[in-house]
């Protein structure tokens, strides 16, 4: 029992986050990171919203602001067992999505719109997720990059085509349905849900990336090879790294991009340590210190101005799913 309380005494989560506009015209995704000096427990919340004019940029931040409440104040307990951790994430699953869909049926111009949702939570070594839409969550480890959580879209369907030589390659890559959705936050029934009931062990020199689809412009062999280039240095390093890809490939079609990046360490001298904006570069400065922020100060109260802000935020004119 000592042995144990020292091991998950002496881990760091050193965590660097960024927001890029891409070639969009408004910031749908929505980030948010908790990560207390010298506590064992984080977590990110990270929503890429979708809709017409402002409405996807409204459910995103909706459900970042629902879910870190819950997981803030109602979170479970350092010790909870496997399936309370769980139970507390579906909850705050579905208290952000009763939330869109209120705000959706009392704003006309908020409907149609919805928001994917990942959560990676760290419990010392324990890495628990809940997963809704196609927003990745990877883990690096001994030079390998997998994909943990499901991909709610037709994306994984497309690629099975392809596998079986029912599709070719270029048409599966290229096919228009390839990024839509199969489960989503829209107020409605959630269709699927990726919360596994065992959490995963970190391992030290795990690199823990959750991110919006946009990173995904950066194809996986390329995004695996930065970060193991980069696995030595600084959570801000390889944020900037990725930052800088995507700028070099200079993609015309480039999505709105968010991520955070947490470098685990397991050690008998760790510090926790969680870069601010003014040890990040300018651009990740300015990107992302409006709205990757640590939100512990919000309350019920502040949370109704939120959504009585989308008068403000919404055009009066009907809207348009994009």
């Amino acid at each position: 029992m000592k042995s144990e309380q020292m091991t998950k005494s002496h881990v760091t989560y050193q965590v660097a986050s960024a927001l890029y506009l891409g070639q969009r015209v408004n910031q749908e995704d929505a980030i948010a990171t908790d990560f207390a000096l010298g506590d064992t427990v984080g977590f990110v919340v990270l929503s890429d919203g979708m809709g017409g004019h402002n409405a996807g940029e409204v459910a995103s931040k909706i459900v970042v602001t629902e879910v870190f409440t819950q997981l803030k104040f109602r979170s479970a307990p350092r010790h909870a067992t496997d399936s309370h951790v769980r139970e507390t994430l579906v909850h705050a699953a579905e208290i952000a999505n009763a939330c869109v869909g209120d705000v959706a049926d009392e704003t006309p111009e908020a409907q149609g719109m919805g928001a994917t949702l990942v959560v990676p939570y760290f419990n010392g070594d324990q890495l628990h997720w809940i997963s809704i839409g196609d927003s990745p969550l990877y883990l690096h480890r001994n030079g390998r990059l997998q994909q943990l959580n499901e991909d709610h879209s037709m994306g994984p369907h497309i690629d099975m085509m392809v596998r079986s030589g029912m599709m070719t390659e270029s048409n599966g890559r290229e096919h228009p349905d390839r990024n839509c959705l199969t489960s989503v936050l829209v107020g409605k029934d959630i269709s699927k849900i990726d919360c596994p009931d065992r959490p995963t062990k970190l391992a030290d020199g795990d690199i823990v990336i959750v991110a919006s689809d946009g990173l995904q412009s950066i194809p996986h062999h390329a995004l695996e090879q930065i970060i193991e280039r980069h696995a030595d240095d600084s959570s801000d390093s390889i944020s900037k790294a990725l930052l800088g890809e995507i700028k070099t490939r200079a993609d015309p079609e480039q999505d709105n991009v968010c991520f955070a990046i947490v470098k685990f360490t397991k050690s008998l001298d760790a510090v926790n340590f969680c870069p601010t904006p003014d040890a990040m570069d300018d651009t990740i400065a300015r990107q992302g210190a409006g709205i990757n922020q640590n939100l512990s100060g919000i309350t019920p109260r502040r949370r109704n101005r939120l959504h009585t802000s989308l008068a403000r935020l919404l055009p009066t004119s009907p809207s348009t799913a994009k």
